[in-house]
C-alpha cells in the first residue's frame, strides 16, 4: 500500500521544478491554503516503497523571533533588560496561510521530506517546518533530502539517500538570530530614546515621533569601516614626487634595415605595431626631493647611452583558477561582465532553479574527490565556442585535476554547470553571459596551468639603474578557454 509523503521546498519555483523532474512532467497541481504556494501531486518509488508524493513550499523563514509580553514595547523595559528577556519563535500573522497549508497536508501524510537549501539557514527553516507539522501529527517520519542541483540524477540520488536533519546547524542559526535580536533591539532603543530630544529633528525634515536610529550587529561595524576609510582619504596630504622614465624606441632607419635583412633571409617582416619598444622603471622608484631628482636626470640626459648590465630569464606559470565559490563569482563576474553583484546573484539563482548550474551560494572551492568532473566536461564537447577545449580535457592533453582552494562549507560543491545549453531563447543577454562565465571557469579549473618565459633586462645610464620585464606566453592552456 502506498504511503503518503509531504515534501516541502524553500520556494514555490523549486517545488515546481523538483515535481516536474521527478514525475517526468506528469505532476498535477492544485491550490492550497496559500495562494502563492501551490501543491503538486505525483507517484514515486523511494527505495522500493511506493509513495504518493505531495509537494509544496514555504517562502524562506516560516517563523520570526520576538520578545515576549511587555518587552515588545519600547518603554516597557530598560534596553539593558533585553539581554535577559524571554524570546519566542512563532509564525507571524502574514504567514498564517503557509502554516495552515502545511498542517492541513501533514494530517494526511506519514512522511515529511524536507527539500530546503542545504546550508545552515535551510536547516533552520527545516526545523521550523518540522515544528509546525508535528504540532498536528507527532507520528510523522522526518527525513532530509540533500541536493546541490535541480537535475534528474541529483534529485533522484537525494531521494534514495534520505538522511536525518541536522539539529546542530539549526541551533547555530537560532543562536545567531537571538544574538542579532538582543543586540540590535537594545542598541536601537537605547540610542533612539537617548537622542530623540537632543536635536532639532523637525528642522532637518524628520518627525521626532517616528525617529528610529537603528543598529545592526553586522551593518553598524561595516559602516564604521567605511567611515574610517573616508576619514583616512580626507585627511591624506598629497606629497609631490619625481622620477626618471626611460623609454626605448627603435630608430626607424635601423628598423627598416632589420626588416630588409629578414626579408632577404626569408623571415617574416615585423609590422610597425610589432616593432620592439619598451619602458624601463627607475631602480630608485621615486624621490621626494626635486633638486636631487633634477640633478640625476641631467646626468642621464648628458650621457644617454644605455649599457645592458644584466639579462635574466626564467620560466613562470600562471595557475589555473580554483573552483568557483560565491564570493569569487561575484567579484570576477562583476569585473569581467560589468554586471552588479546583486544582479549576478539573481541570475545565478534563476540558472540554478532552471537546473543549469549548481547551488550558487557556497563557500566551497574544492571538489569532492569522488565527483565525476569528466562527465560534466563531456556535455560541452559539441559547443562551437569551448567544445574543442573540452575535448582536449577529455583526451588528457589538457586535463589537470582542479586545484583546491582550501574552503569547504560541507553543504554544497563549488559552482559549476550541471547541464549544457547553447543559450535558451528566453534568456536575457546578461543571463547568457553569466552561464558562459560559469562554464568557462569550470573548464579552466580542469585545465593545465599556463606557461610563460619571463625576461628581465637591467640597463645603466650615467650610473643609474633601470629595469624592464617582458613576458612571452609559450603554452596558453587554460587561458584559451577563460578568455
Amino acid at each position: 500500500m502506498p504511503i503518503k509523503v509531504l515534501n516541502v521546498a524553500e520556494k514555490p519555483s523549486v517545488a515546481k521544478e523538483v515535481s516536474r523532474i521527478l514525475s517526468n512532467g506528469g505532476a498535477r497541481s492544485r491550490r492550497g491554503r496559500s495562494q502563492y504556494n501551490p501543491i503538486w501531486e505525483f507517484c514515486y518509488t523511494i527505495n522500493g516503497q511506493q509513495c504518493d508524493m505531495v509537494f509544496t513550499s514555504v517562502a524562506g523563514h516560516l517563523m520570526e523571533l520576538e520578545f515576549a509580553g511587555q518587552y515588545k514595547r519600547w518603554r516597557g523595559c530598560s534596553p539593558l533588560d533585553l539581554y535577559t528577556a524571554p524570546v519566542v519563535k512563532d509564525v507571524p500573522a502574514d504567514k498564517a496561510p503557509l502554516k495552515q497549508n502545511l498542517q492541513e497536508l501533514a494530517r494526511q501524510c506519514q512522511w515529511l521530506v524536507l527539500w530546503l537549501d542545504c546550508d545552515r539557514e535551510g536547516e533552520n527553516i527545516s526545523f521550523e517546518v518540522i515544528n509546525v507539522c508535528q504540532a498536528v501529527n507527532r507520528n510523522m517520519r522526518i527525513l532530509r533530502a540533500r541536493f546541490s542541483a535541480l537535475i534528474p540524477r541529483e534529485l533522484q540520488r537525494a531521494l534514495q539517500q534520505l538522511v536525518a536533519p541536522n539539529a546542530a546547524d539549526a541551533a547555530a542559526v537560532d543562536a545567531r538570530q537571538e544574538i542579532d535580536l538582543r543586540i540590535g533591539a537594545s542598541f536601537t532603543r537605547f540610542q533612539t530614546l537617548l537622542l530623540q530630544d537632543k536635536f532639532d529633528w523637525a528642522g532637518g525634515g524628520v518627525e521626532a515621533e517616528r525617529l528610529i536610529l537603528s543598529y545592526g550587529p553586522c551593518q553598524f561595524p561595516t559602516l564604521g569601516i567605511i567611515v574610517q576609510r573616508a576619514w583616512e582619504i580626507q585627511s591624506h596630504i598629497p606629497e609631490p614626487f619625481w622620477y626618471i622614465a626611460v623609454s626605448y624606441r627603435p630608430d626607424p632607419a635601423a628598423a627598416a634595415a632589420a626588416n630588409e635583412g629578414q626579408q632577404q633571409q626569408g623571415q617574416p617582416q615585423r609590422k610597425p605595431e610589432q616593432q620592439l619598444h619598451c619602458d624601463f622603471k627607475w631602480a630608485r622608484d621615486r624621490l621626494f626631493d626635486q633638486g636631487v631628482a633634477t640633478l640625476l636626470y641631467e646626468q642621464c640626459a648628458e650621457e644617454p647611452t644605455a649599457t645592458v648590465m644584466q639579462v635574466r630569464g626564467r620560466a613562470t606559470y600562471k595557475r589555473a583558477p580554483v573552483p568557483l565559490a560565491t564570493l569569487e563569482m561575484c567579484k570576477s563576474a562583476s569585473g569581467i561582465l560589468r554586471i552588479s553583484g546583486e544582479r549576478i546573484m539573481k541570475l545565478a539563482e534563476e540558472l540554478y532553479q532552471g537546473g543549469w548550474i549548481s547551488y550558487p551560494r557556497t563557500e566551497t572551492d574544492a571538489y569532492d574527490p569522488g565527483m565525476d568532473l569528466r562527465a560534466i566536461v563531456s556535455e560541452h564537447t559539441g559547443d562551437g565556442r569551448w567544445g574543442a577545449h573540452a575535448a582536449a580535457i577529455l583526451a588528457g592533453s589538457m586535463w589537470k585535476p582542479p586545484r583546491p582552494g582550501g574552503h569547504d562549507d560541507k553543504a554544497h560543491p563549488p559552482i559549476h554547470p550541471t547541464r549544457y545549453s547553447a543559450g535558451e531563447n528566453d534568456w536575457s543577454h546578461d543571463k547568457r553571459l553569466l552561464y558562459e562565465f560559469v562554464v568557462r571557469h569550470f573548464l579552466a579549473s580542469c585545465s593545465k596551468d599556463a606557461v610563460a618565459f619571463e625576461t628581465t633586462v637591467t640597463i645603466d645610464i650615467a650610473g643609474e639603474a633601470f629595469r624592464t620585464t617582458g613576458l612571452m606566453i609559450t603554452e596558453r592552456n587554460w587561458l584559451d578557454v577563460f578568455t
